[in-house]
């Protein structure tokens, strides 16, 4: 069921005040960095920062400008001026349009320090960076997940709770999907009905349903495919999208019938390094430690060799961003910092077999999005 607005006062819209908020904050962040600015394409960082969320498949220059000692200015298409115009953050910005007659370059270029170096949004077209390097051939620009990785790593109150109401959806469609039948139906069919879950528990987006069935599941990101699942299959279930504009991301193993001995302990070992994981949160301490300690259990058991990606990732307005958890990010964790942690071993031509909860850093140590059980369930 989704939870509305009155339930939980936190889940109201953001405003102008909060997008304006945020704005500031990221020119102050640029500028401690020795930035001239920000340059924003379509994305996940101008969604975070304006609540505008155009398509980032046109080759048209939409792009938000931000600088120190200047207004916020959104340079969009004249065509969609009156989309940006309606935007939840448009009444922090100013708007400036162009046409399909005039130089967009040109438009911008005014907004920008000839001499600046600037921090561009990772998804920004190579087209567009290089039209401005051209015209103004005195900046220099760098990716903004290099310069502010963690612009949106932290989150606030209002953000927290959709993320938690996001989790709690996913949850409740993972309680639902344990009901339905699994052997004798294609990956496919399975993962239609996850996402018919997610949005009937409030998603407003399915990003991925994965169904890894039988040998499959050793594949870390298989893609639902026609392959018929049998009795005796290990399925692994990942599966998320979005609600309220924030993220879900959750994985659970399930087994068709009775598994074998083999197939109930490597369950048991990727449950185990999933709490080692989750109890290695704290503030102050370097994200490597997560994946450092979910690593050390399945090492120990002999299986690391088949632990083959990173423990987790951050989560907000899109699935996967900073902060990573994984060796070599000496990064300390924050409170409000939200990321997942999801271990796995992955036995090729076999199966495989994943853990995941969303978890977020508190005052004194984590606390869980996902809330389901990580026993290992049985569905026919």
């Amino acid at each position: 069921m989704a939870i509305s607005t009155e339930d939980n006062p936190a889940l109201a819209p953001f405003t102008a005040d909060d997008y304006r908020v945020r704005m500031a904050r990221a020119v102050a962040s640029a500028a401690d960095e020795g930035l001239a600015g920000l340059l924003v394409a379509p994305g996940p960082d101008l969604t975070y920062l304006t609540g505008y969320r155009p398509g980032a498949d046109t080759e048209r220059l939409t792009l938000l400008v931000l600088a120190a000692g200047q207004d916020p200015v959104l340079v969009v298409p004249a065509l969609e001026a009156g989309d940006a115009e309606r935007a939840p953050g448009a009444a922090a910005l100013t708007l400036r349009d162009w046409t399909d007659a005039k130089d967009p370059y040109a438009v911008t270029a005014p907004l920008l320090d000839p001499a600046g170096r600037f921090g561009v949004s990772d998804n920004a077209w190579a087209m567009h960076l290089l039209a401005f390097q051209h015209a103004l051939p005195g900046t220099s620009y760098v990716a903004l997940t290099e310069a502010l990785p963690m612009l949106r790593a932290v989150k606030d109150a209002r953000e927290l709770a959709r993320a938690e109401a996001a989790g709690a959806a996913a949850d409740a469609a993972y309680g639902d999907i344990l009901g339905v039948r699994f052997a004798g139906r294609r990956e496919t069919e399975v993962a239609a009905d996850l996402a018919a879950l997610l949005l009937r528990h409030g998603h407003s987006q399915v990003d991925f349903t994965v169904v890894g069935s039988g040998p499959n599941g050793a594949n870390p990101h298989h893609e639902a495919g026609t392959r018929v699942i049998e009795r005796g299959d290990m399925i692994v279930l990942d599966f998320g999208g979005l609600k309220h504009g924030y993220g879900s991301d959750t994985t659970r193993t399930v087994h068709v019938g009775e598994p074998t001995a083999e197939e109930r302990a490597v369950h048991d070992l990727v449950r185990e390094a999933q709490q080692a994981g989750f109890e290695a949160v704290r503030p102050g301490v370097a994200c490597q430690e997560v994946d450092r300690a979910a690593r050390a259990v399945i090492d120990a058991a002999g299986y690391g060799e088949y632990f083959i990606h990173r423990t987790g990732h951050g989560i907000g307005v899109t699935t996967h961003e900073p902060p990573y958890m994984i060796e070599g990010e000496e990064r300390p964790m924050v409170p409000g910092m939200c990321f997942s942690i999801e271990p796995g071993v992955y036995l090729p031509g076999r199966f495989g077999v994943r853990i995941e909860d969303i978890v977020t850093v508190t005052e004194d140590g984590g606390r869980r999005f996902n809330n389901t059980s990580r026993e290992m369930a049985l569905v026919e």
